[in-house]
C-alpha cells in the first residue's frame, strides 16, 4: 500500500503501523484524530480483522469515531471505558527535545482527556512535523459551553 503514496503519506503509513504494534488483545485504546491517527485507526483495524485482536477503542472525535467503527474497531464512550491502557494519537509540531504542540484538528480538549485517562500515550509523527521551534502551526481555539462566559 505505501508504494501508491506520496513521500509524507508514505511515513505516515509507516508510523502507524509501527504505533499498533504496541496494542495488544484486550487494550482500552484511545484512538486519536487527524491524517497521521487515521492511518493509525486503519492498520489498528486491519489487526482486528487479521488477527481477531479484541479491542476497544474510545475515539477523539466523531470523524475517528466513524472511521474506526468502519474499520471493525469497537468504539465506546471514555465514561463507559473509564480508564485506558493506551493512547495513540499524532502531533502537528514537535522539537529536537520532543516537546509537541497538538490540537489543529480542532479536537484538542477531547485528545487531552482521553490522553490523561491512559495509563501510556504514544505519539507518531513524520519527519516532516519536526521544526526549529515550537508555535509555527496555526492553532484553533476551542470554547467549551462550561465557562464560555468567563471565557469571552
Amino acid at each position: 500500500m505505501a508504494g501508491n503514496l506520496s513521500p509524507i503519506d508514505t511515513a505516515k503509513f509507516v508510523a502507524a503501523k509501527r504505533s499498533v504494534d504496541f496494542i495488544e488483545d484486550k487494550m482500552r485504546v484511545g484512538l486519536g484524530t487527524g491524517s497521521t491517527a487515521a492511518w493509525m485507526v486503519r492498520a489498528l483495524g486491519e489487526r482486528v480483522r487479521e488477527e481477531g485482536l479484541s479491542i476497544i477503542g474510545v475515539p477523539t472525535s466523531r470523524r475517528t469515531a466513524e472511521l474506526a467503527a468502519q474499520v471493525g474497531i469497537h468504539v465506546v464512550s471514555l465514561d463507559e471505558a473509564r480508564w485506558l491502557d493506551i493512547t495513540i494519537d499524532g502531533t502537528d509540531e514537535f522539537d529536537s527535545e520532543l516537546n509537541l504542540i497538538k490540537g489543529g484538528g480542532g479536537a484538542h480538549l477531547q485528545e487531552k482527556i482521553v490522553a490523561t485517562a491512559s495509563d501510556t500515550m504514544v505519539v507518531i509523527a513524520d519527519p516532516s512535523k519536526r521544526v526549529e521551534h515550537l508555535g509555527a502551526f496555526p492553532l484553533p481555539v476551542e470554547v467549551i459551553p462550561f465557562g464560555w462566559q468567563t471565557t469571552k
